[in-house]
């Protein structure tokens, strides 16, 4: 258990409350699919509404069961307002589909984790994750961070929802490989892709160490799902 002079010390120095103090190590890749997320059913996990998804037009869907835009005849799809945004120099906010190990979806499931990147040229900044997803093909303590343009990976509803190509933008995993190539992109999903190449650096896949926080309010109030118990910062 953190002590309650520790817990105040982690809150005041980091900004984010610590949910789970213990530093862990783990491996970030990217994809951007245009999915409905895993997280966006009721009943994976104890919380206040599941992820928001978003219809073919990016307009918040009310209907939480619906098919996802990955299936033939799905309706439902990532939302644009889940790309991730730089704070500052040092610090940025988003979303990622996760696995930990010892974990399931009902432990992660809208939980956020802070991850200080420990490798490549985005070492020793530090990003704000809210779990929306889970990778079928992740490794333990992975984090596959959402970035318009990293590649649709296992999935594709790019090519349905904004009419991509059939892999996606890009390489099916990776996605494109200049700063560029974001001109071509939807207006809504411009400024999440240059991101990578301005905020991120340009980093491949980057390891991290990490550690679970309660989540900033500015990213729950774009999922809409707070983990019960819990209150965004």
């Amino acid at each position: 258990m953190v002590s309650l002079k520790r817990f105040t010390l982690l809150t005041l120095t980091t900004g984010f409350a610590t949910v789970d103090a213990q530093t862990k190590t783990g491996k970030t890749t990217r994809y951007w699919d245009c999915c409905k997320g895993s997280c966006g059913w009721s009943g994976k996990a104890s919380v206040s509404q599941p992820i928001q998804s978003c219809d073919k037009q990016d307009n918040p869907l009310s209907n939480m069961a619906a098919k996802n835009g990955c299936e033939n005849g799905g309706q439902a799809y990532m939302c644009t307002n889940q790309s991730p945004w730089a704070v500052n120099d040092d610090l940025a906010y988003g979303f990622a589909a996760v696995k930990l190990a010892g974990g399931s979806e009902s432990s992660w499931c809208c939980a956020c984790y802070e991850l200080t990147f420990t490798s490549g040229s985005v070492k020793g900044k530090t990003m704000v994750v809210q779990a929306t997803n889970t990778g079928g093909d992740l490794g333990q303590n992975h984090f596959d961070l959402a970035m318009p343009g990293g590649g649709v990976g296992l999935f594709n509803a790019c090519t349905n929802q904004w009419g991509a190509p059939p892999q996606g933008w890009g390489q099916q995993y990776g996605g494109i490989s200049k700063r560029s190539d974001c001109d071509s992109f939807p207006a809504k999903l411009q400024a999440g892709c240059q991101w990578r190449f301005d905020w991120f650096v340009g980093a491949d896949n980057p390891d991290v160490s990490f550690k679970e926080v309660t989540c900033p309010k500015a990213l729950t109030d774009k999922s809409r799902c707070v983990r019960n118990g819990q209150t965004p910062t």
